[in-house]
């Protein structure tokens, strides 16, 4: 068969009725099964060691009680010693006493203590399986338990295990708790001392206890003591990842302590009961030699294994038997003598702490809980204990027996092995010198070692094993880090920077021990564990390739700068390396540093770094140089990696050659040449780029060449020394000024001229050339100024000496001259035309120099022309009169051609003989030479702005400037940037006519002159734009200018705006500027004053200002007419024809009185309706809106009484009215929509006025209906015994509603006829008197009515009517069931409808026969589809009865059978109106039903708590909370009633005598006291647990929990999260309820203090519709704020409005606290609300009587 049939056959099998029945387990086989996995020694201690640990112990002390020897007498002898060797020797056990001062048992303790596999559910605890204790069922039958006050006994009956409670009296109350154990065995021996202390003192290292003391009878055996130093915060180091590869735990912080243990015991602890057994135990030890990692074991085996003889000692087996049973004589002897005394030692611990943050999945989370019984904690620790580097962890022992101290700390120093500890040591070792706690590691069962198997647990103690690792890796941080710590106070005392080899030496100890002590090996029996926690210690570094602290020569540095040395290098002496001593003690730890790539050894590039870190000698320079060299050579590096190791590399220059060298440094990197003395001599000074001879003597060039290095080459030598300007040749020596020199260097360039290229030689001339190199006889000369000595002409020529040997074709080269130049002739000549003062004087003039130089124009060198530019050799024509500028010379660039439009100018012309020719020889010359054609644009403006106004120069250079400004290109010069005034302009009236300005400050727009700006002179006008002048200034600068000086008077206005009218396309109909004109005050408004005052003139901004006809709005806006040019300028920026709705409401809001005095009534009224035309697109502008309710904006009417003093008031007589208008803000008026309530009230009331569209507008800025208003207060009389005509008008009310509703669509229509047929009850009263209130109105108003109708709530209606009813007030009363929104001729219609009888009505047009077949019909159908329903239920309920046993038959309620009610008629679903009522509703809760359909006369605790608290029973607000307790189901019987509160819950079956009994009403509290502490604040993200309860037997069920509602988070309130639905304004509501909020916080914070519930755990949140009052989310409450502004903020103000919504909201919470035990509404819900409210119904009453107190 397949799987799937098989489904269906355990389907059927569990559909069938057979009786169930439950599993049974047979107890002591159980506990024997689980007893077998226990294979510890000592595993009973361990477990009452760990549930004192877990109960927060200090100290715990265990007394063994003996039993006398019934063969073996007492010693005679008193003394201690014998009596001790008695006990040990022939007395068995009796008792066991394990008591310790820890929290004393609470009921949840004694209820696991009974219960098998239920661990303790707390994640900080160490149990998980809940099966610990039972392991005392070892040794013992009936284990028993005193705590406090209470004990429980254990005792068997067969196979079953019981137990009992019991109270003790206040005298034998104990302090702590303390467990009773009689062995089951008579003859159970005295345990092995020396084992027991060596377990009890292991126990002690990571527990929380300080103290442990064994007792055997009145001996105290053991006592050790636990004292730990103050924790030490210390950072996470950065190089390491605190988070596990899997991601689920992250180290969040680290601390250090340091620990030590006294232990104190008797002698006797070390003394061997049968001697001759230890000694043959110590032979086989001897033989065997077992492995040296076997030290957990609790014999003497594990402490003679050190007295083993080491291999190669040369010491025979046989003698080490001898020589330990020889030692163990002599130790036993002294024993003997003092067994009674004490020993004492003490040792010391170091422990580093991590405290780890775990992250784990929702679904890990589950699968751990399910397998430990327990969640996994969100927070753990895990400790590395380590003994000290010291020499000894184990200090001052003293005593007999101290010697047995090493092994009562066998195994808490980690000597040779660590281990796992889960609270106490398990078997698995972890690989490494340091014990591991790990307390929520997940242990096997047997709790000694741990689980890797289980899927889930496997992944989680993963996990914790990597975290492990990594906080043995921060531990070995932190050691290393003090080794550092040590060196760097070694260093500070000693005043050094460096360390030395000494230094090293002082930490190796330390070091070594620390290497070994994290050195893994493989870990037993599990090898994984080791294996994870050594992976995570090694790869828990951050970034790639992150490294380790280790001690090198250099002190204590990162792995990486640690290199293993494999060569000695002499040049480097300061790269770090291992230590010889630390590579040979510690080698297993190095070499996984190398495994993992953290330890390397040395390369070049760790070369490199160090010749970069230091400056070499030029000793290690040689040796670096060789020693590259001699790599390259044999192949082992290439030359771009010597290139590259020199690059950084720095050495220093010996003092002997750092005058001559080029620098004090030398950097190799730089090096790029050798000197080749075959070239370049050798006491020749060398660029910084080639490594001086020295350095490089007995290394030949082909060696060199091998590294890279080139052969330094004549021209790169030659432009050094240029460049170094003798630098090398000694002080004040210099190649251009030191003959010496020279006559050293170009020797040397001769030499090597014929062989260099033709590039070399350019660049030998373009080095040489421009300097004085050269020496002659007049000293040292350029090569150009220098002649041979063959040249004669003149004997003052600079002719070469001192260059015997040099090449003339080298000479030749560079420009050393064998003739004289044509320059040296014009020079001499000029010479002496100047100078001379004989016959020659005045021999050339300057006509026959430049015809001179013409003639020799080809050979003029270009330095000679340049020279000819710059000197002064031509005169100018001089003006008549003018002696001084006579004979004057001038440059050719200062002159002018002479023309006469230059010389009207009266600039400087070239003084020429006869006719100018600008094209002739002599002027294309002289033109070369500078000669000026024309002058330029700067010239003429420096004229202009210099000449005198109005005067010929000033003419005549404008006409000059216009007539030439295409030919000479001023049309091309910037003209509009000269800032130099010259352009003649308009003067402003009043001003004087000679004003000039800049082309930047006039316009040539003669227009622009109103707004103040300067215009060019009319006739300059056309050629503005050859003068660079704008037509009119920037809109902007102009814009600017207007508003600073608006027009003051409305003919100024017209002028300035019809200028800017003629630039409305500069100004753009929108943008910054329209925008800034729009809102400046630059619009005169001239006001008509007093005769004395005379005109005023006010400015506006364009846009608060109107054009056109002002008869409308004159009276309250501005307007304004300039014309129609000037007014097209202002609609641009912002005016309009007539203000919008908008600027009039804001008007209102801004000068309501001012307007309504100004206006009238009835124009005020005029703007309020086209404010409610437009109220749709106002709304948008919300804070306009938002002014406008809260404005004393709107026209009010009241209507006051004429006081004409004639006849008696008649309110129907309007004439007796006169209405009287005010203003006033939206709330302080209501709308007249119930105009009889109006005539009650109308002297009082501040109105609407009544027109439809202004009524829209003041509904939509929250003005009051005045119906909403009204409350009316109810008496009757006593009801009628006869209630026949009632039922009759009833009747005649739904079947003349189908008439009145048929006409009606369905959205005006609240309820129909059906609903009033099964809801409407009429009800005959012997009188009606009705109370007419106005909410926030101290008024009402008394009057008799016939018809009233009453509600209870939303689900029901009464209508009380008299004997003799008005069928019109019958009307009114009911309309507002039918109804929405009722007007008057509605009531007057159904009033007609009812009196009417249908004949008439038929004949008024009622097709009566059709409608009534209509609603009939569907009637008929819907009893129908009622009746079907109700035969299924009792079909069903008569099915199920059937099933029942017999017993199970009869209701029983609290032990006492109901009497069975007659049932009541139940509306069917079709027509209930459901809505969701109760706090919290779930959308699957039941319907609330009508209240009127059971009796009247039921109470329960709301009752109770209404008379208690003094609450109206009658309201609203009473019905809710009435639903809240009932969960909708008030239409219940009898046998729903709750019941007055018991602890235990109401619907549980009494089974009879002998029944079991309910639960104690301490778990009840438990369980109320979780579903409080489960609350929470808010928060999507989070994961809501449900609280844990005790078994309460009076909860069958439980439901899932219902998701919260859809909604957002706003902003915070004193704590509180307020919600809105999506897409409602925050900002709007937050205005509009900001006084509702605040009362509401208060009642919520009041409320939730009752139950100690901080405020944040409560949220607040309004919804527009629904009917959900409040709601649980997750454990998190939400509260409607719309449900507590209708019922309860009106009343607030008085104490008892404030007493009834605190305790309406109270219920409401105990309802909501209740969904955190119970999601579904059932009768576990009820029963949890019920209980909540009996428990805090004290502190409710307090809380009351405080409010009511302070009123």
């Amino acid at each position: 068969m397949a799987a799937s049939q098989y489904a269906r056959l355990r389907e059927q099998t569990m559909g069938s009725q057979i009786e169930e029945e439950a599993v049974t387990v047979n107890t002591r086989a159980l506990i024997d099964k689980v007893l077998a996995r226990y294979s510890g020694e000592w595993t009973t201690l361990r477990e009452l060691i760990q549930n004192a640990a877990d109960a927060q112990a200090k100290k715990v002390t265990i007394r063994f009680e003996t039993n006398p020897s019934t063969t073996v007498p007492l010693p005679q002898s008193q003394e201690p010693a014998d009596r001790l060797r008695h006990t040990l020797s022939n007395c068995t056990l009796k008792t066991m006493l394990v008591s310790n001062d820890g929290e004393l048992f609470g009921e949840n303790d004694w209820a696991r203590l009974k219960r098998i596999a239920e661990g303790n559910p707390d994640e900080t605890k160490i149990g998980a399986f809940g099966v610990g204790f039972y392991s005392v069922f070892a040794d013992c039958e009936t284990p028993f338990v005193s705590s406090g006050t209470q004990s429980m006994a254990f005792y068997w009956k067969k196979d079953s295990l019981f137990t009992r409670r019991g109270k003790l009296p206040e005298d034998q109350a104990t302090e702590g708790t303390t467990f009773l154990l009689d062995y089951r065995s008579q003859s159970t021996p005295v345990p092995p001392l020396l084992s027991l202390c060596q377990f009890l003192a292991t126990s002690l290292t990571f527990v929380g206890l300080e103290c442990i003391e064994l007792w055997l009878d009145d001996f105290n055996i053991l006592q050790l003591n636990k004292k730990m130093s103050p924790g030490s915060s210390v950072a996470i180091p950065k190089d390491i990842n605190p988070k596990t590869r899997d991601g689920l735990m992250k180290i969040v912080d680290v601390e250090y302590q340091n620990a030590q243990i006294d232990a104190r015991w008797m002698n006797v602890v070390g003394w061997n009961r049968t001697q001759s057994q230890a000694l043959s135990t110590a032979a086989a030890i001897v033989q065997t030699q077992p492995s040296s990692s076997d030290t957990s074991g609790g014999s003497l085996r594990s402490w003679f294994s050190r007295f083993t003889a080491a291999p190669g000692s040369g010491m025979t087996s046989s003698a080490a038997i001898k020589k330990v049973q020889r030692e163990e004589e002599a130790f036993q002897s002294a024993l003997l003598e003092d067994l009674a005394g004490f020993s004492q030692a003490t040792v010391f611990l170091r422990l580093s702490t991590v405290n780890v943050q775990t992250y784990v999945s929702k679904s890990l989370s589950a699968e751990l809980e399910r397998a430990t019984k327990k969640p996994p904690p969100k927070h753990t620790r895990i400790a590395i204990l380590t003994s000290p580097a010291s020499s000894s962890s184990l200090a001052e022992a003293s005593g007999a027996a101290s010697k047995q101290s090493g092994v009562i700390f066998a195994s808490v120093l980690p000597a040779k092995n660590g281990k796992i500890f889960i609270g106490f040591p398990t078997a698995q070792t972890t690989g490494l010198l340091a014990h591991i706690s790990a307390p929520s590691v997940i242990p096997t069962v047997e709790r000694e070692s741990i689980d890797l198997n289980a899927r889930y647990v496997r992944d989680w103690n993963i996990e914790m094993l990597r975290v492990a690792g990594i906080a043995c890796r921060i531990a070995y941080t932190s050691e290393m880090g003090e080794l550092k710590n040590q060196l760097s106070r070694t260093l500070s005392v000693a005043g050094r920077t460096k360390v030395t080899a000494e230094d090293v030496s002082a930490v190796m100890p330390s070091a070594v021990h620390t290497f070994k002590q994290y050195s893994f090996e493989e870990s037993t029996p599990a090898l994984k564990v080791g294996e994870y926690i050594e992976e995570a210690f090694w790869m828990c570094s951050t970034g790639k390739g992150g490294g380790i602290d280790v001690l090198s020569t250099r002190g204590v540095l990162p792995s990486q700068q640690v290199r293993v040395a494999t060569e000695d290098l002499s040049f480097v002496e300061g790269i770090p390396v291992v230590p010889d001593e630390l590579m040979e003690k510690a080698g297993p730890f190095l070499t996984k540093l190398r495994e993992f790539g953290l330890l390397s050894d040395i390369s070049t590039g760790d070369i490199k770094k160090e010749l970069e870190a230091q400056a070499l000698t030029e000793r290690q320079v040689t040796e670096l140089v060789k020693w590259a060299c001699g790599k390259v050579g044999r192949g082992e590096h290439d030359a771009s990696a010597i290139q590259a190791l020199f690059d950084g590399t720095v050495a220093s220059i010996d003092e002997a050659f750092v005058a001559s060298a080029p620098s004090p440094v030398l950097q190799l990197g730089n090096i790029k040449t050798f000197v080749n003395v075959a070239r370049i001599p050798a006491e020749m000074p060398a660029p910084p780029t080639a490594i001086p001879f020295r350095l490089t003597k007995g290394l030949n060039p082909k060696q060199l060449e091998s590294i890279g290095w080139e052969e330094l080459q004549i021209v790169p030598w030659l432009r050094y020394v240029i460049e170094s300007d003798g630098r090398g040749f000694g002080e004040g020596q210099s190649l251009t000024t030191t003959p010496g020199v020279a006559s050293q260097v170009l020797p040397v360039v001769s030499k090597s001229w014929d062989g260099l290229s033709n590039s070399s030689k350019q660049t030998v001339i373009e080095l040489l050339c421009p300097r004085t190199v050269v020496p002659t006889k007049l000293g040292m000369r350029l090569p150009a100024q220098a002649y041979f000595g063959s040249v004669r002409l003149f004997e003052d020529l600079p002719t070469i000496v001192g260059l015997q040997g040099v090449k003339e074709k080298f000479l030749g080269a560079l420009g050393v001259r064998k003739t004289v130049e044509l320059g040296v002739v014009f020079e001499r000549l000029m010479a002496r035309d100047g100078d001379a003062k004989g016959p020659d004087e005045g021999k050339w003039s300057h006509v026959e120099l430049i015809k001179y130089l013409i003639s020799v124009k080809d050979d003029i060198p270009a330095e000679d022309l340049k020279r000819l530019r710059n000197t002064p050799i031509c005169p100018a024509e001089t003006m008549a009169g003018d002696q001084v500028g006579k004979g004057k010379l001038y440059r050719l660039s200062e002159l002018y051609e002479p023309q006469d439009s230059i010389r009207k100018l009266q600039l400087p012309v070239l003084q020429w003989p006869g006719v100018w020719r600008a094209q002739s020889p002599e002027g294309r010359f002289l033109k070369r030479l500078g000669l000026q054609p024309y002058p330029t644009v700067p010239v003429l403006v420096d004229i202009l702005s210099k000449a005198p106004i109005g005067s010929e120069l000033q003419q005549s250079a404008v006409t000059y400037f216009i007539i030439n400004s295409f030919h000479n290109g001023y049309n091309r010069y910037p003209m509009a940037d000269i800032d130099k005034a010259f352009l003649p302009v308009q003067p402003f009236p009043g001003e004087p006519g000679n004003r000039i300005a800049k082309p930047s400050q006039c316009y040539a727009n003669p227009q622009a002159a109103v707004l103040r700006f300067r215009t060019l002179r009319q006739d300059l006008a056309p050629h503005a734009t050859t003068f660079g002048v704008a037509a009119d200034p920037p809109i902007e600068v102009a814009a600017e200018r207007l508003m600073k000086q608006p027009p003051l008077s409305v003919q100024q206005a017209k002028v300035l705006f019809g200028y800017f009218a003629g630039r409305l396309n500069e100004i753009g109909p929108s943008g910054n500027l329209a925008e800034k004109l729009g809102g400046a005050p630059i619009v005169p408004i001239v006001t008509q004053g007093s005769e004395k005052r005379g005109e005023s003139v006010k400015f506006v901004s364009p846009r608060a200002c109107f054009l056109g006809d002002s008869s409308t709005y004159g009276d309250i806006f501005d307007f304004v007419d300039f014309g129609p040019e000037a007014n097209s300028f202002l609609l641009r920026v912002g005016s309009k024809h007539e203000p919008s709705a908008a600027e009039i409401a804001g008007m209102l809001v801004e000068q309501p009185g001012r307007l309504l005095q100004t206006l009238g009534a009835e124009k005020y009224l005029q703007l309020l309706r086209k404010v409610a035309e437009n109220a749709t697109n106002l709304k948008k502008d919300k804070r306009l809106w938002a002014h406008l309710k809260g404005a004393h904006c709107l026209l009010a009417v009241k209507e006051v009484v004429r006081n004409d003093g004639e006849k008696v008031r008649d309110q129907d007589d309007e004439e007796m009215f006169i209405k009287e208008y005010s203003l006033a803000s939206a709330t302080e008026m209501v709308i007249v929509d119930d105009f009889t309530t109006y005539r009650l009230f109308q002297e009082s009331l501040r109105t609407a006025p009544q027109e439809e569209t202004l009524e829209d507008l003041y509904a939509a800025l929250d003005t009051p209906w005045l119906s909403k208003l009204v409350e009316d207060d109810h008496r009757m009389g006593a009801l009628l015994r006869d209630q026949s005509a009632a039922q009759k008008l009833q009747r005649l009310i739904v079947e003349r509603s189908r008439l009145f509703l048929h006409d009606h669509t369905a959205d005006v229509i609240r309820h129909d006829a059906r609903w009033l047929e099964q809801n409407l009850t009429v009800k005959s009263a012997e009188f009606l008197q009705v109370t007419r209130k106005l909410k926030g109105y101290k008024m009402h108003f008394l009057e008799k009515r016939t018809a009233a109708l009453h509600r209870e709530s939303k689900r029901d209606a009464v209508l009380y009517v008299t004997a003799q009813c008005d069928l019109y007030e019958v009307s009114r009363a009911i309309m507002s069931l039918l109804l929405k929104r009722p007007r008057q001729q509605d009531y007057l219609a159904l009033e007609t409808i009812l009196e009417s009888d249908l004949k008439r009505l038929k004949t008024k047009g009622y097709n009566v026969d059709r409608i009534l077949r209509q609603k009939a019909a569907e009637s008929r159908v819907a009893e129908s589809e009622m009746q079907k329903r109700d035969d299924e239920q009792r079909r069903l309920a008569e099915t199920e009865a059937a099933s029942r046993p017999p017993q199970e038959q009869k209701a029983i309620t609290n032990g006492v059978t109901v009497p069975q009610f007659e049932q009541q008629p139940q509306d069917t679903p079709d027509t209930l109106d459901r809505q969701l009522s109760m706090p919290g509703a779930f959308a699957n809760s039941p319907e609330q039903q009508r209240p009127g359909s059971s009796g009247r006369g039921k109470k329960n605790v709301f009752s109770n708590i209404s008379k208690a608290l003094g609450l109206n029973q009658n309201g609203q607000a009473s019905q809710q909370m009435q639903n809240m307790l009932t969960n909708g189901n008030n239409n219940a019987g009898p046998q729903d009633l709750p019941p007055p509160y018991e602890p235990r819950d109401p619907n549980v079956r009494a089974i009879g005598t002998g029944t079991e009994q309910v639960t104690s009403p301490r778990d009840l509290q438990q369980n109320l006291q979780s579903a409080i502490k489960a609350t929470r604040p808010f928060n999507p993200r989070s994961l809501f647990t449900p609280p844990e309860t005790n078994e309460i037997k009076e909860t069958p069920s439980y439901c899932d929990s219902k998701p919260g509602h859809d909604l957002i988070h706003i902003t915070d309130l004193n704590g509180m999260k307020l919600f809105l639905s999506r897409g409602r304004d925050s900002s709007a509501f937050l205005q509009a309820h900001r006084e509702a909020l605040a009362q509401f916080t208060y009642i919520l914070a009041e409320t939730a203090s009752i139950f100690a519930l901080a405020p944040s755990n409560l949220n607040i949140f309004h919804d527009e519709q629904g009917a959900s009052i409040a709601f649980n989310s997750n454990g998190s409450i939400f509260c409607n704020l719309r449900y507590f502004e209708q019922l309860h903020m009106h009343a607030m103000s008085a104490a008892e409005g404030r007493v009834e919504a605190g305790a309406y909201w109270w219920i409401t919470l105990c309802h909501e606290l209740a969904h955190n035990l119970v999601s579904d509404h059932s009768s576990q819900h009820s029963y949890y609300t019920e209980s909540m409210i009996a428990q805090y119904f004290r502190p409710m009453l307090v809380w009351s009587g405080r409010q009511m107190g302070g009123q």
